[in-house]
Formats: C-alpha cells, sequence, structure tokens
C-alpha cells in the first residue's frame, strides 16, 4: 500500500493538563508531518525529519494551515436514536416511551437498520468521530448492521445488542436467555472481527429483571475483557423507580455491583445524581462515568459535576459523549461546548486543553484503547481528523486575534461544527470526501 504523509500543524495529548499553561501535556508541532501506512501512523514529527523517511512514492497532502489532531472519540450514543433526536418531551421517561422505544421498534427489519447504520457512520465521520461506543436495539439485526457497516468502512468501533425484559413495549423485550444467547453470537460473529469490539450491554436496571441482570453477570464472568456499558443515575425519577425495582440494593450504583458489573471496563452513561458513597464505589472499582452535556440539557435531567468528580480524593474516571438521540448533535465540538457552559453554572473552569484531551487520549483511556486510538503517536491507529478554525466567515474574523494554540482550540470548539472538519482520516483513508 503506499504511504500517504500528511503536512500540517500535529497536536496530540500525552497526559492530562493540569493547566492551561500546561505545554507538558501535549505534543505541538507547528510545521509537522505524519506518515501513514496500511492504517498505521509510521512517523510523527516535524516535517522534514519526517519526509526524509517517507517513501519516494508516498502521496503527500498538505494540509497547512490547519490542525492534524487524532481522530475524536464519542464514549456513548444510541445507533438506531437518529430519527429520535429533536423529539420534544419533558424529561427522560416521558421522551423513552413516547418516542424511542417506538422508534426502536422498527429494527427489527434488516432494511431498516442497514439504512441507519450507512447514516449513522457517514454522520460520525462528517464530524471528525473515528470511534464510537454504541447501543444497539434489542434485535439482533441492529447489531449486525452496527458491525458489518464499521468493518465495511474499517473503523475501530465499540457496541452491544441492548438487553431489556421489562417495563418496555413487546416489540423490544427479550428474555433473559434471549438475550444471554444472541449476546453470545453477536460476540462470536462479529468481536475481533474487523476493528469491532462487542460490549455486553443491559441498558439500565429498570429495563432488565433480576433474572437478567444474572444473565449479564454471566456473560461478564465468561468475557471480562469485554466493555460493559448501561446507564446511571441520569434522572430524579429514573433514580427512584429504579431503587424500587431493587429494593435490597443500597443504592442505584449497588445494583450494578450485586451483579458483578462494576468494574473497569464498565461505562455508565451520565451519573449526574451520585452520591457519595456511590462515587466512592465508582473510583475503587475503576469504573467510568460517562458526561454527555447536550443529552443532560435537551432532557433537562442536570448539571453533571465533572470536576468535582476529577478532584475527590478517590477521583472517578471520566468519559465524553454525544449521547445520540437524547443528545443534540453528533459534533464532539459541540459537546464540549455544552460541557463547558455546564462547568460554567458550577461555578467550575473546564479549560480547552482538557476539553481536547477528554474527546481524544482521555477516552482512549477510559476505554483501555489508548495504545491503539487517541494520539498521534508512531504505531497506533491512523485515525485523524484535520481541523480548520477559520471554516465559517464568523470564525475567520475572529481567527484574526486568535495568538496562541489554546485560543484557537476554544474557538473550534465554541463555534464549529461539522463545518470545521476539512477531512477524517479512517486507518489512513481520506472518509470525509467520499460522502
Amino acid at each position: 500500500m503506499t504511504q500517504t504523509l500528511l503536512r500540517g500543524r500535529l497536536l496530540s495529548f500525552v497526559s492530562e493538563p493540569q493547566s492551561l499553561t500546561d505545554s507538558e501535556s501535549y505534543r505541538y508541532e507547528t510545521d509537522g508531518g505524519l506518515l501513514m501506512d496500511n492504517g498505521v501512523i509510521v512517523e510523527s514529527g516535524p516535517y522534514a525529519e519526517v519526509k526524509a523517511k517517507a517513501a519516494a512514492d508516498a502521496v503527500e497532502i498538505d494540509h497547512r494551515p490547519h490542525l492534524i489532531m487524532p481522530g475524536f472519540i464519542d464514549m456513548h450514543l444510541h445507533f438506531p436514536q437518529m430519527q429520535v433526536i429533536a423529539s420534544y418531551a419533558a424529561n427522560l421517561l416521558e421522551w423513552l416511551n413516547t418516542y424511542t422505544f417506538p422508534e426502536e421498534c422498527r429494527f427489527v427489519e434488516s432494511a431498516h437498520a442497514q439504512r441507519i447504520a450507512t447514516h449513522f457512520y457517514d454522520e460520525l465521520i462528517r464530524h471528525g468521530t473515528t470511534t464510537a461506543v454504541a447501543y444497539c436495539s434489542v434485535h439482533k439485526t441492529s447489531a449486525d448492521a452496527f458491525f458489518a457497516e464499521a468493518m465495511r468502512r474499517n473503523m475501530r468501533m465499540i457496541g452491544g445488542k441492548v438487553m431489556m425484559d421489562r417495563n418496555a413495549p413487546q416489540g423490544l423485550l427479550d428474555t433473559p436467555q434471549m438475550g444471554y444467547d444472541e449476546t453470545r453470537e453477536i460476540i462470536a460473529e462479529w468481536h475481533g472481527k474487523g476493528r469491532n469490539h462487542v460490549a455486553i450491554t443491559p441498558r439500565f436496571a429498570i429495563t432488565s429483571t433480576p433474572a437478567q441482570m444474572e444473565a449479564t453477570q454471566a456473560l461478564a464472568r465468561e468475557f471480562p475483557d469485554l466493555h460493559i456499558q448501561t446507564h446511571l443515575s441520569e434522572n430524579h425519577d429514573e433514580i427512584k423507580f429504579t431503587c424500587e425495582l431493587y429494593p435490597d440494593a443500597i443504592d442505584y450504583t449497588d445494583i450494578y455491583a450485586r451483579y458483578g458489573l462494576l468494574g473497569d471496563k464498565t461505562l455508565f452513561g451520565h451519573c449526574i445524581h451520585l452520591s457519595e458513597r456511590e462515587a466512592d464505589a465508582m473510583s475503587e472499582a475503576g469504573a467510568i462515568a460517562v458526561h454527555c452535556p447536550t443529552s443532560n440539557l435537551f432532557l433537562g435531567s442536570g448539571l453533571f459535576p465533572l470536576k468535582a468528580l476529577m478532584r475527590r480524593d478517590k477521583p472517578v474516571r471520566i468519559g465524553v459523549a454525544t449521547d445520540i438521540g437524547g443528545g443534540s448533535s453528533y459534533s464532539m465540538l459541540r459537546t464540549m461546548d455544552e460541557a463547558y457552559k455546564i462547568q460554567q453554572l458550577l461555578g467550575e473552569r473546564l479549560n480547552p486543553l482538557e476539553s481536547y484531551y477528554l474527546m481524544t487520549l482521555g477516552n482512549a483511556q477510559s476505554l483501555s484503547l489508548s495504545d491503539r486510538i487517541g494520539t498521534l503517536d508512531k504505531g497506533t491507529d491512523a485515525d485523524v481528523v484535520i481541523l480548520n478554525a477559520a471554516a465559517t466567515p464568523a470564525m475567520a474574523l475572529k481567527m484574526e486575534v486568535v495568538k496562541t494554540l489554546p485560543e484557537e482550540l476554544f474557538l473550534l470548539q465554541t463555534m464549529g461544527d461539522d463545518r470545521a472538519i476539512v477531512e477524517t482520516y479512517v486507518a489512513g483513508v481520506a472518509a470525509k470526501a467520499v460522502l
């Protein structure tokens, strides 16, 4: 395969930024080169040095003056909810019952699942997202469509069919045995095929009986290396209902702990209203709280205490995500803009270095995949995004007075969207250009 050499300004994080002036937390090359071959980054650094190591027939693409960064990572979204976005409802439970559950029933049809999968991946690429962690519907057909499309595009994706056997329409219910059996089939058919990762996916405790939670526990024991994804403490009514369904549990988090689902590869969507005991339990287990700011604001669920969780004596690991379709944008830039505003409302500060760390290396570390994604390091996957901070007339006008890298990043986060994504490279191949 012919090598590809990208030229531009390289930005990649090596650690969590401790302040706005923490230049040790990232690598920045004002004239950088990124050499890609067979889906992998083979060299990264100053352009002249990388150019000298490139093959004579390497294809060179000059992206100056744009930023070259690792592709964005979205830690939590719902593949079957593309046509649920912008649905008017008062709160989470009303939104689920009125719009989401009826829409997900349609994914029993393979043709519909395949059509939506095509659009789903188009939108991820359009917005610079190269890896995502997705919930499919309860139907195996939805997971098959999700993973088949990921393989076709050679994307590193994580997903799973939801397990749910109560408190939903009949067309969205499996049984404990069916949820177990179909998840095992999906693991056998898709996990490790291409760049696919299967996640064990009990939707949340409200929609799973104790018997199904036991089946989920059995899967977690059989496949200890797989991710587990579910929801936790998003909404006060949800928390109350959940604890009524599991009266023997200490609290919501304890329900998952009792079934062996609280571990360092467990991804808990939302976690807005954790008690101190729950935060301690998550910290001790190494579990990840996934912040979904546009969804939390859209559904009125609450303000996620990101900074407070990060600076506890027992800090909680954090991820960030769009939560399509409760979330209102596919863009991780828009997502972090809303995350910034939430912290402002809580009297906290989220600086732009932290934002870009979270949606690249931070999310990769939370997924235990930083050896493959989230950086521009030699030997990692060539998943890359090209960013233009002057993509619109208004952004270009603001760029006239931008003097520093953090200022540029903040502009992109505040005013950017899919128009700021010049190109998205998936395993070294330009993917946005073909949409």
